[in-house]
């Protein structure tokens, strides 16, 4: 036998190898299985040809040669014909007979409005493709030409309240949505009148109306985020069950099989069958990984078979063939909407290369795109078929050219959108924004009521009212400061949600405490070990009417949530405004002086994010500063990062100010200089945050022993910076010293060092002492940790050298 069979027999060959007694059917199981029987009857030999690598497949028990497969071709067609598919459906997602009869057929109106579908994909791609070589589409896009049955199997099944996530290659998938055609190509050629007002572009295609939720340019990163959505469901019915009685939503999410690949799959099928999510994954199997053949770097395609880890039943269906595509995928998505998760994997061919820049190079890309033209296009197979011959096509296609005519006329005759619209759409609320005047939801009681137990929320009363007499007191920790703005912001609104590692045990400082014991385990979800998976289910939830709290136990545990992180901060802008993303993320972390943990766990992440857009950074060293912005910030319609001085959680106590949120967008001046200091000109505007305020207090009593003074400036906002506070300070003392908890390459200090010198330059009589981390990671012992951390007796002196014009 060809030594290439056994590999390319693994497509052809599909499902288990069952004998149903009702139906009397053999279906093959994938693999060397069914090979080695094969084998064993002596039936390969007699279906090879004498030339190239033809391949076979197993249908129904029989064998027969695939034709026209040659040696530079990647990957044979699957031949999967509806009674193997039946079977698995029966076997697999446990269909009764009579629930699998209402798939057998397709009406000719059903498979006219498919086809209809596929043929405006197919128009709608090509006019980009030209578009784009006519220079009126810019960046990257990534065309679908090939794959027309997925969008045909989206727009007959799936409604408008289902909430779509897609990848990059989105177009065809929004089209199929319910996404109106004009503004998607006047959002690929930069106009105002597209999708997201010109801000997304060819892989940001998004619609509110629709539940058309992205586009989305990082591999695999939807994944999270549709647990997320599929998740905001369900807190739909749980909050509102009579309001919801008959729902049937499902969220759906588009993966390439070989992006499925990717860890994101595994921790996303974990969450679908652990909460038993009505989640859809339609799996895009076509062979190619960006460029590369998937087998190259995948040891098993088969996506469909991951979910067996978790219970999560898979099917495989051949994308080429229409009618089984939509018999298949009307029976996957009914199972999804009554009775959980599934996976839909789609095996079909790009025509296309990976984008219109793309050289293709590739080996074998060439020769499998021209096989699979003639051999494969769903659109030329349909027209093929008896069914077909019944039905007018040529209408069909006159309307589709007609259609896609007038969106490219709308697209070129649209205005682009204004210049202002960029800094308009950088936070959903403004910076100064009094939080304090947010109104609660007039229903928040009722919800309560209804979804609280009484004596849970009496254990919760009673917990807030002991925290509440602390912080009147004068002696509530950090930590439990933000426990109890945490557990008040979800009693007095029910769309708060709380995501955390070891939840229930209240994670490392109490900060989640009570959430999940008293709102239950979708408010208040425990989650697996890996940030960047709730990180993103947050933002599922964020973009669809919740507000998700993130607790990090420590912040440089976010390093794992980057791109999470990253894209909370672009979705308000890159939908045009339309998603807003009320996400709080909170965590101790920083660096404290002589803290003994080493490298990782004493990384500047607040300086890592800065520069991230969209995304507003807080601090807070006291105990009211952490409640009252942690108030704020769970109320703001954005995404926004707190972060806690970890070595301060529990033992900095004081005041916090009960029911009052802090702004969000200020600094604090702790301590101001004497008049006598400012005018001896022995005055010192000093900028820190996290443990540096504490290091500050701890060498103030010493520098103005020496005759100096300073104005402590804690920067409780590091984005957006209050530069007017500091500019008036620095406007009375004419020196500036900064001791900053991160690297002098790319830190906090670098940053605001660079804004005070181009804003304020005229007011400074020396130049900004940055008092910063070295470079070199943070050592464990005290030794070497002294010439990697500035401390309080750095500060002592750097003001001295300042004000005694050493600088």
């Amino acid at each position: 036998p060809n030594s290439n069979i056994e590999a390319q027999s693994a497509d052809a060959s599909l499902c288990l190898r069952h004998r149903s007694e009702q139906r009397g059917r053999m279906v093959c199981r994938t693999g060397s299985t069914a090979l080695a029987r094969a084998q064993r009857a002596g039936s390969i030999a007699a279906a090879m040809g004498t030339t190239g690598t033809e391949t076979i497949d197993f249908t129904l028990g029989g064998v027969r040669p695939q034709r026209d497969v040659t040696d530079e071709q990647m990957r044979p067609r699957p031949t999967i014909e509806w009674d193997n598919l039946r079977a698995r459906l029966e076997l697999e997602f446990k269909l009764t007979e009579e629930e699998l009869s209402k798939y057998d057929d397709v009406s000719n109106e059903d498979l006219l409005k498919a086809y209809e579908m596929m043929q405006l994909c197919r128009q709608f791609e090509n006019a980009c493709n030209q578009a784009y070589m006519q220079g009126h589409i810019r960046g990257f896009m990534h065309l679908d030409n090939g794959q027309e049955t997925i969008p045909a199997i989206v727009a007959d099944a799936l409604k408008p309240g289902d909430k779509k996530f897609s990848y990059y290659r989105e177009h065809t998938h929004a089209l199929a949505s319910g996404v109106s055609g004009d503004a998607i190509m006047a959002e690929l050629f930069a106009k105002d009148t597209g999708t997201c007002r010109g801000t997304g572009g060819s892989m940001h295609i998004y619609d509110k109306e629709t539940n058309f939720q992205g586009g989305w340019a990082l591999v695999c990163e939807q994944l999270p985020y549709a647990a997320g959505a599929a998740r905001s469901i369900l807190l739909d019915r749980h909050l509102d069950a009579e309001g919801t009685k008959g729902d049937d939503r499902i969220a759906v999410v588009f993966v390439g099989e070989g992006g499925a690949q990717n860890g994101r799959m595994a921790e996303t099928l974990n969450a679908a069958a652990k909460e038993n999510l009505p989640l859809l994954f339609i799996v895009i199997d076509n062979g190619r990984a960006i460029n590369t053949f998937t087998p190259d770097v995948a040891k098993n395609s088969n996506v469909f078979e991951q979910g067996l880890h978790y219970g999560v039943p898979g099917i495989k269906v051949d994308g080429s063939s229409l009618a089984d595509t939509l018999k298949t995928g009307r029976a996957v998505v009914d199972y999804v909407r009554n009775k959980g998760p599934a996976i839909l994997q789609v095996h079909t061919y790009r025509f296309q290369g990976h984008s219109p820049a793309d050289p293709e190079h590739e080996r074998g890309r060439k020769a499998e795109k021209m096989w699979a033209r003639q051999e494969c296009d769903p659109i030329k197979l349909f027209e093929k078929t008896p069914e077909a011959q019944s039905l007018d096509l040529e209408s069909a296609v006159k309307a589709v050219k007609v259609s896609v005519k007038a969106s490219l006329d709308f697209a070129k005759a649209s205005d682009p959108p204004p210049a202002d619209l960029a800094k308009e759409l950088e936070f959903p609320d403004k910076p100064d924004t009094d939080y304090n005047l947010r109104a609660a939801p007039t229903d928040a009681d009722a919800v309560n009521a209804r979804t609280v137990s009484p004596e849970k929320m009496a254990t919760l009363d009673a917990h807030i009212a002991s925290l509440q007499a602390l912080a009147t007191e004068g002696t509530i920790s950090i930590a439990d400061a933000v426990n109890l703005a945490v557990l008040e912001e979800m009693r007095r609104d029910p769309s708060t949600v709380c995501h955390a590692e070891d939840l229930q045990a209240g994670s490392s400082y109490n900060i989640p405490k009570l959430t999940q014991q008293t709102f239950g385990t979708l408010r208040g979800a425990d989650e697996i070990i890996d940030e960047g998976h709730f990180i993103g289910k947050a933002l599922g939830e964020g973009m669809n009417g919740y507000r998700p709290i993130v607790e990090l136990m420590n912040t440089n545990f976010g390093i794992y949530g980057m791109a999470e992180i990253s894209s909370a901060g672009n979705t308000y802008a890159t939908t045009g405004g339309q998603f807003e993303m009320p996400m709080t993320i909170i965590g101790a972390g920083g660096t404290a002086p002589n803290q003994a943990l080493g490298a990782e766990h004493s990384q500047p992440f607040h300086a890592y994010v800065m520069g991230i857009p969209g995304l507003k950074i807080g601090t807070a060293a006291s105990p009211d500063a952490a409640y009252g912005i942690t108030k704020s910030m769970i109320r703001d319609n954005g995404p926004c990062f707190l972060f806690l001085p970890v070595k301060m959680m529990k033992e900095s106590k004081g005041f916090a100010p009960v029911g009052k949120c802090l702004p969000i967008n200020k600094c604090a001046l702790l301590h101001e200089a004497s008049a006598t200091a400012v005018s001896a000109r022995k005055a010192v505007t000093v900028l820190t945050y996290l443990h540096g305020v504490k290091e500050a207090y701890s060498v103030l009593g010493e520098i103005q022993a020496e005759g100096m003074d300073i104005d402590l400036i804690e920067m409780r906002s590091l984005k957006p910076l209050d530069m007017e506070t500091i500019r008036t300070s620095v406007a009375r003392t004419n020196k500036v010293a900064i001791l900053d908890e991160s690297t002098n390459s790319g830190g906090v200090g670098a940053t605001v060092s660079a804004l005070i010198s181009e804003q304020c330059f005229d007011l400074l009589d020396a130049p900004v002492n940055r008092l910063c981390m070295d470079d070199a990671p943070v050592p464990y012992a005290a030794s070497m940790e002294k010439a990697v951390v500035k401390r309080g007796s750095d500060l002592l002196q750097g003001v001295f050298d300042l004000t005694h014009k050493r600088m």
